[in-house]
């Protein structure tokens, strides 16, 4: 079930999931998270990060950020990272790019910022963040939790969650509405593929739309 409900994951954009997450109100997906390294959209199931402020408590164990989730996430994950501490630094950098690429990790996506972006592109890695930065993490901010739940946007996402990312956004699937958000997103998918077809074929558009698109996330 879980292959199959990926193998249907990958075949949506970001824009027919947030429609669906609309339909069934849920809250619809993530905007101004961009595409920085390559073009490429992104799916599967999510690993979360969540960074905090300052170095580690005292007696807490050394790791590096993001590391515990690379280890731990299956090939064609996505590692969300919130990084929403305000302090100006990335949640993210190359060799955790490279490693995550070894894993078969479809990409991360950084509330926040990331950097080496440019080495990230040169291996087609797929990185989102809020922009890129070149300034380390280090001495400034911790890895304070992988697995937990984390906020990206206004949008509460938990480890076990579903997402599509492209240039239009990060469409965040909670794991319990998967079955229905899929259906949902697929149905209006074959309606918007009509409407797109009925346009190239010499129907006015302002009939296509009209007729069409403002009923679009209506049942049936």
């Amino acid at each position: 079930m879980s292959d199959e409900i990926l193998i249907r994951l990958a075949r949506l954009d970001a824009c027919a999931v947030s429609d669906a997450l609309d339909q069934v109100g849920a809250p619809p997906s993530v905007t101004g998270l961009k595409a920085l390294s390559v073009r490429q959209r992104i799916s599967g199931r999510v690993t979360t990060v969540r960074l905090a402020a300052g170095k580690p408590p005292e007696g807490a164990p050394s790791r590096h950020l993001c590391t515990t989730a690379i280890d731990t996430s299956d090939a064609g994950a996505v590692i969300v990272v919130e990084q929403k501490t305000g302090i100006e630094c990335a949640g993210w950098g190359g060799i955790l790019s490279n490693a995550a690429r070894g894993r078969g990790i479809s990409g991360v996506i950084v509330e926040g910022y990331a950097r080496d972006i440019d080495e990230a592109a040169d291996i087609n890695f797929p990185v989102y963040a809020r922009g890129g930065t070149a300034r380390t993490a280090r001495g400034r901010i911790h890895e304070a939790e992988t697995g937990g739940t984390i906020q990206v946007g206004e949008t509460t996402v938990s480890n076990g969650d579903y997402v599509v990312a492209d240039s239009s956004g990060a469409a965040f699937v909670p794991a319990d509405r998967i079955e229905a958000v899929l259906a949902a997103a697929e149905n209006i998918a074959v309606k918007e593929a009509a409407m797109t077809k009925a346009v190239l074929s010499g129907q006015p558009v302002s009939q296509v739309m009209c007729g069409n698109y403002e009923h679009l996330l209506e049942q049936g």
